[in-house]
């Protein structure tokens, strides 16, 4: 699919460079081999892209949010399901250049793939127009979550949920938790818990239940690694 069929397509993709173009919408398995024709690359530099269009945002939109409040709706807005989404609006998913056994396993659907391609579109509007043209793209296609979020619509408590999809996206890693103590009588119970990701303790967390204790467990973890993300990328790397 070349980048002359994307007006043909009714999709507007604000990137003059037509190779840069057809590297954003180019998956791995389209590449037969050759890694640094696939939107990989882009993916990286949009995913830092959104996550600073994503920060700036809210820290302009809730002067009054704490940095632990605005850590958790960035995470919340920034995961791949909602990119996923915004990756549909965009029009990108009829856009993506797949092998055909991607394409018949059902990659043009899958939340992970489109993900990664509206990260690496972002990231190729950066490149070809620079900062105000990748904002512009990315908050239009993002907007009705941001006016879920606004409405408290969009829920940001569940932690587990959003370290995992965060995890996964980024080194395609499920967190584990244990519980390493337990305190207190049958009916007034504290524990304590540590979630790992392998053998790294990214986090801990305290509750009256496991539930609870897992969830503020995660709530760290997801401080914690977007803190260390470059020194995460070369651990799991």
């Amino acid at each position: 699919m070349r980048f002359w069929r994307l007006k043909k397509a009714g999709v507007h993709l604000p990137i003059r460079n037509k190779q840069l173009a057809a590297q954003a919408l180019t998956h791995r398995s389209h590449t037969e081999g050759e890694l640094l024709a696939s939107n990989e690359r882009l993916e990286l530099l949009g995913d830092a892209v959104v996550g600073l269009i994503i920060a700036e945002y809210l820290y302009q939109r809730y002067p009054q949010w704490d940095q632990g409040q605005l850590s958790k709706a960035r995470a919340s807005i920034v995961r791949a399901s909602v990119l996923c989404e915004a990756a549909k609006r965009a029009g990108i998913a009829g856009l993506l250049r797949l092998s055909s056994a991607e394409e018949a396993s059902g990659g043009r659907e899958r939340p992970s793939i489109l993900a990664d391609a509206f990260e690496a579109v972002v990231g190729a509007i950066y490149l070809d127009s620079g900062y105000k043209a990748a904002r512009d793209y990315t908050l239009q296609h993002l907007q009705p979550e941001l006016d879920a979020l606004e409405t408290g619509a969009m829920p940001i408590q569940d932690y587990k949920s959003l370290l995992q999809e965060r995890t996964q996206a980024w080194w395609r890693i499920t967190p584990t938790y244990e519980v390493v103590e337990e305190t207190g009588t049958p009916h007034n119970k504290t524990f304590v818990v540590r979630v790992k990701l392998r053998d790294l303790i990214a986090g801990q967390g305290v509750g009256p239940s496991k539930k609870q204790a897992e969830q503020n467990a995660a709530a760290h973890a997801l401080q914690y690694t977007e803190q260390n993300r470059r020194q995460l990328d070369e651990t799991f790397g």
